[in-house]
């Protein structure tokens, strides 16, 4: 067992950025901890940690071991339980991200579903519009919006979720709807810089993609602050369809160029390439499928 205990305590070292932090989740001594961790690097005949008087950082070497090191833990962990349990529950920690918004409206109540479910299951969650470096974070799973190419992840795509343009009744009385997405830069337009091209607008019509780029009255790096601004009159908004909620059917907000069809971006569940995924990451991707599916929120 000595291996393990050393993968255990380089995992939880390399994790927290510090051998106090990781001698706590361990629940042994600081000593102990960079005890196994020095015997690891000795064994592997290389160096895993660059170690400072202020946080201990990974080498490259030590990066690749740390985004496979987790999933061999967890697996091992996972096949103990289960013969010692006699069953096949599922059970451990699992480490998951997402974006700020996304996270908040869905992710953490999908989580909640999948927890319920899975009472001998485990969360960390952390809501972040960064894309975190998973492997160095030590993420099992990341909610992401939108497309990206990174050739170190693997994507299971859940759905899709539209834009959608509203503006509250104030706006409108005051100024008047756009008729066609040219007249959008006549418009105050309330910008959500956490999209690819925050200013450029698409739509489709006809067959025809239609782009135009919009003057921002107000910036904001998340969508629920963007429907806030909307609501409060301050401007017309293209909003996640997910970020609305009940604003549209309890008449603060008013879809705007209905005619049209705005852009659609999807929605994956990233993980690692060339990763073993434990059983449990699968089985919240899957369940996660299903429950994206069944949502009212993210039209599929």
């Amino acid at each position: 067992m000595d291996l393990l205990d050393q993968l255990r305590a380089f995992v939880a070292t390399a994790q927290t950025g510090s051998f106090t932090s990781a001698a706590d989740q361990l629940g042994i001594s600081n000593r102990l901890t960079s005890k196994y961790v020095a015997e690891l690097e000795a064994r592997l005949g290389v160096r895993l940690l660059q170690r400072t008087t202020r946080k201990v950082g990974l080498t490259p070497t030590g990066a690749d071991l740390l985004a496979r090191a987790p999933a061999l833990l967890d697996e091992f962990d996972a096949v103990l339980n289960a013969v010692s349990e006699g069953s096949t529950a599922l059970s451990g920690a699992l480490r998951v991200s997402a974006p700020v918004t996304f996270g908040e409206i869905y992710v953490v109540g999908m989580l909640a579903r999948f927890a319920s479910a899975h009472p001998d299951i485990s969360i960390d969650l952390k809501l972040d519009d960064r894309f975190l470096d998973i492997a160095a974070e030590g993420i099992d799973l990341s909610f992401r919006l939108g497309h990206f190419d990174q050739a170190s992840l693997k994507v299971r795509r859940l759905g899709e979720f539209r834009s959608v343009l509203v503006a509250s009744p104030d706006y409108l009385a005051q100024h008047g709807a756009p008729d066609r997405p040219e007249a959008l830069p006549d418009h105050a337009c309330i910008v959500d810089t956490n999209r690819r091209n925050p200013r450029r607008w698409t739509f489709l019509k006809d067959g025809i993609e239609t782009m135009v780029t919009v003057k921002s009255r107000f910036q904001v790096n998340s969508a629920s602050a963007a429907v806030a601004l909307a609501r409060k009159g301050l401007g017309i908004a293209y909003v996640p369809s997910f970020a609305l909620c009940h604003t549209i059917s309890d008449g603060h907000l008013i879809p705007l160029l209905n005619d049209t069809q705005s852009e659609s971006s999807p929605i994956g569940a990233v993980y690692l390439e060339g990763r073993t995924l434990p059983r449990k990451v699968r089985a919240l991707i899957d369940f996660a499928l299903d429950d994206v599916r069944a949502s009212n929120l993210i039209p599929g």
